[in-house]
C-alpha cells in the first residue's frame, strides 16, 4: 500500500472523528476552546521531541494541562471560559515557539506541525486514529444521549438531578482526543477546521442533532479526500487544501440553508 493510500486512510479516520466530536463541540459553543487546545499542544510536542518521546504524547499531556487551566480560570470571578481560552491560546502557542528556539536541533519542524503533513503519516498515526475513533464511538453509545440532553436543555439537564459538569469533562476529552489524532494530518493550526466547519455545516443542512451526527463526519470525510485530491492534482499543502474545502463545504451549506429559507418565505 502506497504512502498516498495511507494518507487517505488516515484522513478518513481524521474527518470522521472531527466530525462526531465537533458536532458537539459546535452545538456546546466550544470552538474557541477546540482552537486553544490546538495551540496549546504545541509546547507539549516540543518537549516530547526533546525527550526523544512520541509527539502526539506530549501533545495529549500538554492538552490535559490546558483543560486543567482552563477549568481554574474559568472559576475566577468575572472572568468566563471564552476569556481563559483567548489567554491560554496565546500563552501556550507563545510558550512553544519560545522552547523551539532554545532548541534548534530537536527533529520537529513548526511548519509540519502547525499545518500537518499528512502524506509522512505512519500507520502508527492511522492506528491511533481509529482507537480514538473508536472510543469515541463507544463513549457516544453510552452517553451520546445525555451529552444531546445536556447541550440542548441544560437547565432540564440540572432539573432532572444530572451533573453538567461531568457531561463537559467527556466533551472536553474527547476534543482533547480528537486534536491529538488530527496532528499529523492537518496540524495544531488547521485541525480546528475540520472539528468546526463540517459540524456548522451539518447544522445549516438539518435541525436534528442525531442526523448532524451522519451527516458531520460524512462532510468531514469528503472534506479530507477532497482536500488531499486537489493538494496532488496541484501541487499544494494538503493541509491547507483539506481547511479550504472544509470552508467551502460549509459556504455551500450556508447557500443551501438561504434557499431554503426564501422558499419557505
Amino acid at each position: 500500500m502506497s504512502y498516498l493510500d495511507r494518507a487517505m486512510i488516515v484522513l478518513t479516520l481524521v474527518g470522521a472523528l472531527s466530525g462526531l466530536v465537533g458536532t458537539f463541540v459546535v452545538l456546546r459553543r466550544r470552538v474557541l476552546f477546540a482552537q486553544a487546545l490546538t495551540h496549546a499542544t504545541f509546547p507539549g510536542a516540543v518537549l516530547a521531541a526533546v525527550a526523544g518521546v512520541n509527539i502526539q504524547i506530549g501533545a495529549a499531556i500538554a492538552s490535559l494541562v490546558l483543560v486543567g487551566g482552563l477549568a481554574l480560570l474559568g472559576r475566577v470571578r468575572g472572568q468566563g471560559t471564552q476569556a481563559a481560552s483567548g489567554v491560554m491560546l496565546t500563552a501556550g502557542f507563545a510558550f512553544g515557539v519560545l522552547l523551539q528556539a532554545l532548541n534548534p536541533n530537536i527533529p520537529i519542524h513548526v511548519d509540519s506541525f502547525l499545518f500537518g503533513s499528512v502524506l509522512a503519516s505512519s500507520w502508527n498515526d492511522a492506528l491511533f486514529a481509529g482507537i480514538a475513533l473508536a472510543v469515541t464511538v463507544v463513549v457516544l453509545l453510552i452517553a451520546g444521549k445525555q451529552l444531546i440532553f445536556a447541550v440542548f436543555d441544560p437547565r432540564g439537564y440540572r432539573a432532572a438531578g444530572f451533573n453538567e459538569r461531568g457531561m463537559d469533562v467527556v466533551l472536553l476529552l474527547l476534543t482533547t482526543l480528537t486534536v491529538v489524532a488530527a496532528l499529523p494530518a492537518v496540524g495544531a493550526i488547521l485541525a480546528i477546521s475540520l472539528i468546526a466547519a463540517p459540524p456548522a455545516a451539518a447544522r445549516l443542512l438539518t435541525s436534528k442533532a442525531t442526523t448532524m451526527l451522519f451527516v458531520a463526519p460524512a462532510l468531514g470525510v469528503t472534506a479530507g479526500l477532497l482536500g488531499l485530491t486537489i493538494s496532488r492534482l496541484w501541487a499544494v499543502s494538503a493541509g491547507a487544501s483539506v481547511a479550504l474545502v472544509a470552508a467551502g463545504i460549509f459556504l455551500v451549506a450556508l447557500g443551501i440553508n438561504r434557499v431554503r429559507s426564501g422558499a419557505r418565505s
